[in-house]
């Protein structure tokens, strides 16, 4: 997926008011995601990107452990809103990058996550649906 789908389908899911907005939570997103992420795999995860969707990932120190508070204060901060706001973002964000990821790797990222953070992605959605 190239740079600008990815941002626009970000976009067009959050309904932010324009592209600088949807940039900011996607590079917000995935940076905590990355800082979440085994080194390994936060690795794998960027070289399925876009370069300049992938700099955020490979621009942390990956393997940190916390919760679904903890992230959603982070893309909050770093994407300038509050912490609602941040969930609904990373939520959309984690769709997109669902679709820009091959299914293996998806998988992966998900059983990497705790199950709070983990059901933000369409995949964890999904497994809590079916408990």
């Amino acid at each position: 997926m190239r740079h600008d789908e990815f941002i626009g389908k970000v976009q067009a899911l959050t309904r932010l008011p324009d592209r600088g907005s949807s940039e900011r939570a996607t590079r917000a997103v995935l940076s905590t995601l990355a800082e979440r992420l085994p080194c390994g795999l936060a690795g794998h995860v960027a070289a399925q990107l876009p370069p300049t969707l992938a700099s955020p990932m490979r621009e942390t120190t990956p393997g940190e452990r916390f919760d679904l508070t903890t992230f959603a204060g982070r893309v909050a901060g770093r994407a300038e809103t509050d912490e609602d706001a941040a969930v609904r973002e990373a939520a959309a964000v984690l769709e997109v990058l669902d679709a820009a990821l091959t299914p293996e790797l998806t998988e992966k990222v998900a059983a990497a996550l705790p199950k709070d953070i983990g059901g933000l992605l369409p995949v964890g959605r999904a497994a809590e649906d079916a408990d």
